[in-house]
């Protein structure tokens, strides 16, 4: 019973982490992105 406790545990810390490591990656991905297509292309950053 405590075996499947702690790879339950260890499964869910697994799917955190690379939700964590996605969210930190993409966010200030698809900032830099409408900043870029702002410069380039002159479209609003809110579109």
């Amino acid at each position: 019973m405590g075996f499947i406790i702690v790879l339950l545990m260890a499964v869910y810390a697994v799917i955190g982490g690379l939700t964590t490591l996605y969210l930190f990656f993409s966010f200030p991905a698809v900032i830099v992105w409408k900043f870029y297509r702002k410069l380039k292309y002159r479209i609003s950053v809110f579109n």
